[in-house]
């Protein structure tokens, strides 16, 4: 195996014997076999495009989504369901070239994703030899990946918003674009100008999620989470879906168990529509990387709804009441398929495991404030801009992004705790749970840490940024009072980088370290054009920041 795509890459290079995250061998094969198999795919949709015989599909283009999005880090662990999605993506291409070869047209070179067949017992043989180093060129491996993971990233964006109603046609469109673009040869000016139209559509769909969320379930306001245990029992939401999450506590609302959510779920707390419910009772726990704790502590039934699941440990008991859904699969646990009407799924079996468990360990006490997304953050534009104007608020300081396992992001704990007491927070993901309980004080009664939401919500905190642009007159986003340090982990937030690339945005630092699979002339670039910069010692950077 050779995978790249998430920051703990062993040595920040790639894991070659079994993923840092716990991938096998075998998965990470699959994994590289899916995305082979979209390409082909891909290929023939624009084929069908340049004949004029392509209408759009949102079954072809929801199959993609989920696929990608069953690739990201720590999302789907189940190698049969690879197996069988590699299968439908080999059989959809197929019938996309049946079609194609209805037109009469014929095209002159047919890249090998486009033609290979085999059964399901040469899959992870073929999956050695058109891996991710199968490019051998550093420079397009580099940016080809870049693209691919960009990619992964959007998927969620759009699979999110997908089951709330709302689509975008330049959105669907980009997938097959982009990964077609990868089985042809392109100068490397043509590959950047598709890395950067990643940026452009990953914008796009985080507004189309930002949308459907808050046409769903209203504007997040500024609320007070609890972060205590109840005295009933209780069920776990983790991942980002907040359908499922929605569908769950009306199916609950009755059962005498309390729903309580976990890492990225914190901010739908936030949200009037799921606050009307009595038995939302709080968050427990923190970033998804503790999950292994948490999830033993917590005694009841765990669901899954995305990416963010690592494998129990040994000795952990909570596979027997563990439960996935949508992308995220896992040997041993239970999955709750999809309604294929379209309707709720079906959480009986969560909500009655849950009645004959323990009450949660209590973990910690009291609340956090969350809920400021860019409705509630643009409430307060005035006071906002009055504390600019006066200095009380000198900068601003986005902290956005994902945590994880190295303890070098303690970085985030010791920035937030070294930023003087004139400058302001602006996060969204579950980078947040590094400094989200200290208690870092407000500025003119403003909270010095505004919780935009999910890593999801990176849109929010563009948004504000443009506004904020726009209220002083800026004709520049970087001469805005802003400085961006940013945590990374998996695929989107690297989406999340490309759009703060595209929106113009520069020196950006990055952290804990630059992708691995930048290689170093890729990563040159990004550095010279864009003033990309990695993380460094947590005083020089606060004095840097604050003296911009």
């Amino acid at each position: 195996m050779f995978c790249f795509q998430c920051q703990e890459s062993f040595k920040n290079t790639g894991c070659q014997d079994r993923g840092v995250c716990g991938k096998d061998e075998a998965t990470a094969n699959l994994q590289d076999m899916l995305v082979f198999s979209l390409k082909g795919m891909a290929f023939y949709a624009m084929e069908l495009r340049k004949a004029g015989q392509w209408t759009a599909n949102k079954g072809h283009t929801d199959f993609v989504v989920d696929c990608l999005f069953s690739t990201i880090t720590n999302a789907s662990w189940d190698k049969n369901d690879f197996v069988l999605r590699i299968t439908e993506a080999l059989d959809r291409r197929d019938a996309l070239r049946a079609r194609l070869e209805k037109t009469g047209a014929r095209p002159w070179v047919l890249p090998e994703c486009a033609t290979w067949k085999g059964t399901a017992d040469l899959y992870a043989t073929k999956a050695r030899v058109v891996g991710i180093l199968s490019c051998v060129d550093e420079d397009t491996r580099s940016l080809r990946e870049l693209l691919v993971t960009a990619l992964k990233g959007i998927a969620a964006y759009a699979a999110h918003a997908s089951v709330l109603g709302l689509r975008d046609a330049t959105v669907d469109g980009f997938f097959d674009e982009a990964l077609a673009s990868t089985t042809r040869d392109l100068d490397v000016n043509e590959m950047i100008g598709w890395v950067m139209r990643a940026g452009e559509v990953s914008v796009a769909g985080m507004a189309l999620l930002d949308k459907a969320n808050t046409d769903t379930y209203g504007h997040p306001e500024a609320t007070q989470i609890k972060i205590g245990v109840g005295k009933r029992p209780g069920i776990l939401v983790s991942g980002h879906d907040l359908r499922d999450l929605a569908e769950l506590l009306e199916q609950s609302a009755d059962s005498g168990v309390d729903i309580y959510t976990h890492g990225e779920m914190l901010p739908a707390h936030s949200y009037p529509a799921f606050k009307a419910h009595k038995h939302f009772y709080g968050n427990y726990g923190n970033a998804w990387w503790l999950q292994n704790q948490e999830f033993e502590s917590f005694n009841g039934p765990i669901l899954l709804t995305t990416n963010c699941l690592v494998p129990p440990k040994a000795g952990n008991t909570y596979l027997s009441r563990l439960y996935t859904t949508g992308a995220v699969r896992m040997s041993g646990a239970a999955h709750i398929p999809a309604n294929p009407d379209g309707g709720p799924k079906d959480f009986s079996a969560l909500i009655g495991q849950a009645k004959n468990c323990p009450l949660p360990v209590e973990l910690e006490t009291g609340t956090i404030t969350g809920g400021f997304a860019h409705h509630q953050v643009l409430s307060l534009a005035k006071e906002i801009l009055e504390a600019v104007k006066s200095g009380a608020i000198k900068r601003f300081v986005v902290m956005a992004g994902c945590d994880g396992r190295h303890t070098s992001r303690s970085y985030y704990t010791d920035v937030a705790e070294l930023l003087p007491k004139d400058s302001v927070i602006l996060t969204a993901g579950c980078a947040k749970f590094r400094y989200n309980k200290l208690d870092l004080g407000e500025v003119n009664g403003i909270p010095r840490v505004l919780d935009a939401g999910q890593c999801n919500d990176s849109y929010s905190l563009a948004l504000v940024a443009l506004r904020l642009k726009e209220a002083l007159g800026l004709d520049d986003i970087n001469d805005l009072p802003i400085s961006y340090d940013i945590a990374w982990y998996e695929q989107k937030a690297v989406a999340v980088l490309l759009a703060l690339l595209h929106l113009g945005v520069k020196g950006i630092r990055l952290g804990p370290t630059l992708p691995a699979f930048l290689s170093p002339n890729v990563a040159k670039l990004l550095v010279e054009k864009f003033d990309l910069k990695v993380i460094g010692d947590p005083q020089a950077d606060v004095e840097e920041m604050m003296a911009s």
